[in-house]
C-alpha cells in the first residue's frame, strides 16, 4: 500500500513540475502586440471571403458547364 502512495505521489509531483516548467516557457514567450493581432485576423477573414466567393463562382461555371455537356449528350439520338 506504501509503493500505490509513493506513486501517486510522483504522479502529483510529474504534474506540478510540468506546470511549473509551463508557466516558465510561457514568460519566455515573445507574445504579438495588439495591433499585429488585430492585423492578422482581418488578413485572415478577408482571404476567407474572397477564397470563398471565388470558389461559388467556379463552382457556378463548372456546374453550368456539366449540364451543358449533358443536354449535348442527351440530345444525340
Amino acid at each position: 500500500m506504501k509503493e500505490f502512495f509513493e506513486k501517486v505521489r510522483g504522479w502529483f509531483r510529474n504534474i506540478f513540475d510540468f506546470l511549473k516548467d509551463t508557466r516558465k516557457e510561457l514568460n519566455n514567450v515573445s507574445w504579438p502586440a495588439r495591433r499585429e493581432v488585430t492585423g492578422t485576423t482581418l488578413v485572415v477573414i478577408v482571404a476567407v471571403f474572397f477564397f470563398g466567393f471565388f470558389l461559388f463562382v467556379a463552382d457556378i461555371i463548372v456546374m453550368n458547364g456539366m449540364d451543358y455537356i449533358y443536354k449535348a449528350l442527351k440530345a444525340q439520338p
